[in-house]
């Protein structure tokens, strides 16, 4: 058996520091698992995380599915399924744009409504929480930075 001489064996070296996306991911997947979670606990168990890019965006007067897409970085087909889903479970529904009869709107229903509200409450306790792990002026900064980063 030969033996490796002391200065030939080699250390394994330090994993390096996660990057932007790994990191972006992790608070994704992290916000998300703990949101659907207590949405399911509260008897909204039959949506999924992948509805997220309709549901973060919907308003209560309505959006077009194309502003869906645009807000989301979704594709218009993408959306239009998760609608169809959605619709299909009683979240939203489709409805004419008073602005042109040609467009439809995606409405929440009063499910949906409902959903809304209580999502936001899940993110407040979420964003509160860690604003006081972090303390307030350092998480506001944080979200700061996050907001310009995602921009660019």
């Amino acid at each position: 058996m030969r033996s490796v001489p002391e200065n030939r064996r080699t250390e394994t070296p330090p994993a390096p520091e996660p990057d932007l996306g790994v990191l972006a991911a992790r608070v994704l997947f992290s916000v998300q698992r703990e949101l659907f979670t207590t949405l399911a606990d509260q008897g909204f168990d039959d949506i999924q995380p992948r509805t997220g890019a309709v549901l973060a965006y919907l308003r209560p007067e309505g959006i077009r599915a194309s502003e869906l897409a645009r807000l989301s970085g979704q594709h218009k087909q993408v959306i239009g399924t998760l609608v169809d889903d959605l619709e299909r479970l009683g979240y939203v529904e489709r409805a004419p744009d008073p602005a042109d009869r040609r467009a439809k709107l995606v409405r929440p229903t009063d499910r949906g409504l409902l959903q809304m509200e209580t999502a936001a409450a899940i993110m407040r306790a979420i964003e509160e929480r860690h604003a006081k792990t972090l303390g307030e002026k350092p998480y506001a900064a944080f979200k700061q930075a996050l907001g310009r980063v995602a921009e660019t």
